[in-house]
């Protein structure tokens, strides 16, 4: 009887233990995470990615950093569908460039959802690719009226690369951090419940260069859902780091 008491006593105290472990370390990043800098030491955090391993930033150094926040929800039950293909996008420069080894670069995504829902994110990419295209090649394109016609070319327009994803092959070249308390989100001030005029759990996009000292270089935060640094800027301004010339 005595060993029985023992045993849960130790347990309790184990427990209690791990719990407050837990509480200190979220506290700490709390308190850590402030809306970063430019020139200054990015904001250290750790997060379990997609994928399995916890990635921390400060664990990086050494090499430099694309980190990148979409959106995600544009509203309840539907995806920001210029993430989807700014992701996919991301994807197909990697194969082209090899953008990491040529940049000494890691490429990092952070969504502020528990894994459940980057899960519905990731494979919601086929078919966002595929309404993309549907938008900008309707098979009644010469039935449409003048609005119409003027939708599909604002379409073309936004989303200029034509892109396919396999349900059966969804790409993850690249850490997909999994925020799902958004502490890392809303510490940089990103998360949001209402942005772009929809109500719903989201983060305003955005997207930091850090060197490989850990010092911010670059960062844009948006402000609208279609006011997104296009990649070939950000290659520029990552040469540039590169280079140590920023």
């Amino acid at each position: 009887m005595k060993k029985t008491s023992a045993i849960s006593i130790f347990l309790t105290v184990g427990l209690i233990f791990s719990s407050f472990l837990i509480t200190s370390t979220i506290r700490a990043q709390e308190q850590q995470l402030r809306p970063a800098l430019l020139e200054k030491p990015m904001p250290d955090f750790a997060l379990p990615s997609y994928q399995g391993p916890e990635v921390r930033l400060s664990g990086l150094k050494g090499k430099n950093i694309m980190l990148i926040f979409p959106r995600g929800y544009a509203a309840p039950d539907r995806w920001c569908t210029i993430c989807n293909y700014k992701y996919v996008e991301l994807v197909e420069l990697e194969k082209a460039q090899q953008l990491r080894k040529k940049y000494n670069l890691e490429i990092i995504f952070v969504l502020p959802y528990p894994r459940d829902t980057v899960k519905l994110w990731l494979e919601s990419l086929p078919e966002q690719m595929t309404k993309i295209k549907n938008w900008k090649y309707p098979e009644n394109l010469d039935q449409l009226d003048e609005k119409g016609k003027q939708s599909v070319e604002r379409y073309r327009r936004i989303f200029p690369k034509d892109f396919m994803v396999s349900p059966d092959n969804i790409p993850l070249p690249f850490p997909v951090l999994i925020d799902a308390d958004h502490q890392v989100s809303s510490g940089l001030g990103l998360f949001t419940t209402s942005w772009g005029g929809s109500q719903v759990e989201q983060n305003i996009p955005a997207v930091y260069l850090i060197d490989e000292k850990g010092i911010l270089r670059f960062k844009y935060v948006s402000q609208n859902t279609l006011d997104r640094p296009e990649y070939g800027y950000l290659l520029k301004i990552l040469e540039l780091i590169r280079q140590k010339k920023l």
